[in-house]
C-alpha cells in the first residue's frame, strides 16, 4: 500500500552499499521503518531527505515487513540544529528517547507535534532546558512511569506543601513525607510548574522564565527519576552530559 506520511526522521543507518534504513515518527501511523534505496549516493535526491531530524512528507510503500520510501519532500530541515554541536546533541537525545519509548505503528500525533515544536525551539533559541524537560515528562507518561504531580502519591491528598520522592514516584504530602527521608521539598510554585510542564503543549508556553537554580533542580530530579524508572540506556544522554561539562 502506497501512503503519503508526514513525519520526522528519528534514526538512520547504512544498509548495504548504497541504501539506508530510516525510522520515521509519522502522523496517524506512529513509528515505522523503511528502506531508502540509493540514499547513500551523493547525487541521490533521497540523500537530503533521509538526514536525521528532517521533517517532511514521505511517499512510502508499506508492506508486512520493511517499507520502502519512494520519494519525499522536506517541510523543515532544522538546519541550525545540524550546524551546532550542542543543538545536535539535544535533538539526537530527543530522537533516541522517542525511538526507544514508543511502540511501532502506534499513532501518537500529540507527541509528534510536541517533538516538532521542541525541535523548532532548539533550532531557533539558545535556552532549551525547560522545553526538553517538558518533552521528557510527556515521554515518561507514554512509557508508563510518569511521576504523580497533582496529589500525594500515597494518600491522594491535594493540600500543599509537597516534597518530591524519587522512591515513591511523585509527590508526598506532609503526613506521608516520613516514608522517604530523601524526598526533596518543592515550593507550591515549583510543583505547579512541574505539573504544567507535564500536561501543557509547548506552543501554549510563551517566554519560559525559571530561575537557573530551579532549572538545575528540575534537571537533577528528572535525571534521578529516569535513572530509577527509565530502563532504557541512551547513548545520546551520556554524550549530552559530557558536552554540557565543556
Amino acid at each position: 500500500m502506497l501512503e503519503k506520511i508526514e513525519g520526522i526522521i528519528l534514526k538512520t543507518q547504512d544498509f548495504r552499499e548504497t541504501h539506508k534504513i530510516v525510522t520515521i515518527f509519522g502522523k496517524h501511523i506512529g513509528k515505522f521503518t523503511a528502506v531508502a534505496r540509493g540514499a547513500k549516493k551523493p547525487k541521490s535526491r533521497m540523500a537530503a531527505m533521509t538526514q536525521p531530524f528532517i521533517y517532511g512528507n514521505f511517499l512510502v510503500y508499506l508492506g508486512s515487513g520493511l517499507g520502502t520510501i519512494q520519494q519525499g519532500e522536506i517541510i523543515e530541515s532544522f538546519r541550525p540544529i545540524r550546524e551546532d554541536i550542542y543543538k545536535t546533541a539535544y535533538a539526537a537525545y530527543l530522537a533516541e528517547l522517542t525511538y526507544k519509548m514508543i511502540e511501532d505503528k502506534n499513532p501518537q500525533d500529540f507527541l509528534l507535534y510536541e517533538l516538532y515544536q521542541t525541535m523548532h525551539w532548539i533550532a531557533e533559541k539558545d535556552e532549551v532546558e525547560i522545553p526538553i524537560m517538558m518533552y521528557e515528562l510527556k515521554m515518561y507518561e507514554v512509557g508508563g512511569f510518569s511521576p504523580v504531580l497533582d496529589r500525594c502519591v500515597r494518600c491522594s491528598n491535594k493540600q500543599f506543601p509537597f516534597a518530591f520522592s524519587i522512591k515513591e514516584g511523585g509527590l508526598l504530602c506532609t503526613k506521608c513525607r516520613h516514608v522517604d527521608g530523601d524526598a526533596i521539598f518543592l515550593s507550591e510554585t515549583l510543583v505547579k510548574l512541574l505539573y504544567l510542564f507535564s500536561h501543557v503543549s509547548l506552543n501554549r508556553i510563551g517566554n519560559i522564565s525559571v530561575k537557573p537554580e530551579n532549572t538545575l533542580l528540575f534537571r537533577r530530579l528528572l535525571d534521578a527519576y529516569y535513572d530509577h524508572y527509565g530502563g532504557y540506556y541512551l547513548k545520546t544522554r551520556r554524550f549530552l552530559k559530557q558536552i554540557e561539562k565543556l
